[in-house]
This record gives C-alpha cells, structure tokens and sequence, in this order.
C-alpha cells in the first residue's frame, strides 16, 4: 500500500507563480489520496467543483487534503477517496497583494481652450493600484473561462477608459488648462471612483489613482514657463539679481565668471544708491519749494545779517548799512 500511495499522491500548489499574475488555475488534475496542498505568503486557494466555490483557505502552510481540507468543502465534505479513484476539482489560487501599475495616455486628449479652436492637445501619466475583493465575481466574469490573469489584462481594460475619464474630470469642473498639476488630487479622486465601479464587475477594486504629471506640447510649455518667471521676477532689478545668483551657482569653479558678477553686483548696489541719493535730492527740493509757495517771505526774515560788507569787506557791525560805502547790509 506504501507504494501505490506515493506514487498516487500529488502536490496542489501554483506551479508557475508570477509576481505579475493575479490568479492560476490548477485544474485538469486528480487530486489523489495522501496529497497535499501548499499555499505560500501572499495567496489563497480556492476549491472549485463545477464552477462553483467549495472552500476558500487563506492561511500559508502545507495541509492534507483528506484530513484538513475535505472536511470544510461545501458539498464535498463527506467525500472518500477509493483505491483507484481521487477528487475531480479545480483549485484557484489567487495573488492577494496589491497592484501597482504605471499608466499614460496612449495619444494626446484634445482639450477645449480659450483661443485654440482645435483645442489643447495635453498627455498625461501615473500609476493606479488595485487588488482583487470579490472571488465570486471574479471567478463568474473571468476565472471560469480563463487559466491565468495577468495585470498587463487589467491596464489594457484601465488604459482604454482613461481619455475619456480624463477628459471627463478636467473639462466638466472647469479646471485651469495651463495649471492642471494644482488640481491633480481632485482630478485623480474622480477618475479612481469611476474606474473602481468598472473594475468592480470584475471582482477587483482600484485603490488608488495617482497622476504624476500633465504634459503640454513644447511651445506651450515655453509659453506657461515664461508666464511662471515673469510671475516670480517682478521687475528688472529682481530678474538680474537672480540672474546674477545663476551665474555664481552655476560657474562656482570660475574665477573670471564669479568676479564679473561681483563687478555687476557693485555696479548694480552703485547704481541703486546713486538713485536714492537723487531721490532724497529731488524731494528736499520739492519740499523746500513747497514751503516757499506757503510762506514766500521766510528767507527774508529768516536770513542773518553778514559781519562784514559784501562790497568793501569792512566789518558791519550792528548797522543796516557799511559805514564805509553805504552798501546796505539786509
């Protein structure tokens, strides 16, 4: 009897795993007396009789399959296994980690925009995750017609909706064309719930939808980034401060280059404060000025008399005229 059960007994386990696969079938086989099934870290194995579910066992470990599985099989539970005879099932095993798939538009998605009849031609990309949630589901719409599952099969169905999700989510909530990236969160969140209640009919669920950037065509990026700059540089002053501040980062090793900016710089700070010495200059004489239009007699009362005549150079005393030539004094 020893050798007629070792050379009946066979191993249940997922033969061919793949960390791209979602699902194997082990099928077309009789399971024998004194077999055995493995499940490893990461999946569960379901027990098929006629497409239906017998059992499903989700802990990791070598079980016998006459004495630990049969006896929690739905209608195979009674079963016994005869000299000669074994069990006709299937056995699904199914990858129970979750997904993560890159993503990006096959062609670009014209977007209706201001001044461009034709539209705003924009590519987009990221990843999505999901995982599998409903065995029923997945063995009714897929298992029961397929061997394996691959994700390369899901992100041929998720690829195929996403022009017209992304179209959908940016066009309808009236998001900036030119600055798509500061509405990704909301755009992706919307795009996720649209694409896990396609995915649930197959018996997964898509647990996140990430975009990682929106692409425009090249002369439109130019444009958006020339936009950013002169956003950031307010005038010419700050624009060749930061010009100035490239030029040292980005010829660190060079003399020459770190020298002629400290010149520009100089010349710059000289510049500048030879204009606020103007401007000081300029509006003390405004205000002088304007208080002369108050009081137009104020340098006359207010000026002091001179200690020696202007004309002869004879000291003035307290007099209001020279006592030598008569020159009067104020």
């Amino acid at each position: 009897m020893g050798l007629f059960s070792g050379q009946f007994a066979n191993v249940v386990e997922w033969e061919e795993y793949r960390d791209d696969m979602i699902f194997w079938k082990w099928c077309n086989k009789e399971i024998k007396k004194g077999s055995k099934l493995v499940i490893r870290p990461g999946q569960d194995a379901i027990f098929l009789n006629n497409g239906k579910i017998e059992g499903v066992f989700t802990d990791d470990g070598e079980y016998d399959i006459e004495s630990e599985i049969i006896p929690f099989l739905s209608t195979l539970k009674g079963f016994k296994f005869g000299f000669n005879s074994g069990m006709r099932a299937e056995v699904l095993f199914v990858n129970t980690k979750e997904f993560q798939v890159k993503w990006g538009t096959k062609n670009a998605i014209n977007m209706p925009a201001a001044n461009m009849p034709g539209g705003l031609p924009i590519r987009a990309n990221g990843t999505f995750n999901f995982k599998v949630n409903d065995y029923v589901t997945l063995i009714e719409k897929i298992a029961g017609i397929k061997q394996q599952y691959l994700i390369e099969d899901v992100k041929e169905r998720i690829t195929a909706m996403l022009d017209q999700l992304l179209m959908k989510w940016i066009s309808s909530q009236g998001k900036d064309m030119f600055n798509l990236m500061a509405n990704s969160f909301d755009i992706g969140n919307g795009i996720r719930t649209d694409l896990d209640q396609q995915a649930n009919g197959n018996g997964l669920t898509i647990t996140e939808f990430t975009i990682m950037s929106f692409n425009y065509p090249e002369n439109v990026q130019n444009m958006i980034n020339k936009n950013a700059e002169q956003s950031m540089i307010a005038d010419m002053n700050r624009y060749q401060q930061v010009a100035m501040t490239d030029s040292l980062a980005n010829n660190h090793g060079s003399s020459t280059a770190s020298d002629m900016a400290g010149m520009m710089m100089g010349m710059q700070m000289a510049n500048q404060m030879m204009q606020n010495t103007n401007q000081n200059v300029a509006t003390n004489q405004i205000m002088q000025n304007t208080s002369q239009s108050i009081n137009p007699n104020q340098n006359m009362t207010t000026s002091a008399k001179p200690n020696f005549c202007p004309n002869c150079g004879q000291p003035t005393g307290n007099t209001n005229f020279c006592g030598n030539c008569g020159q009067k004094l104020v």
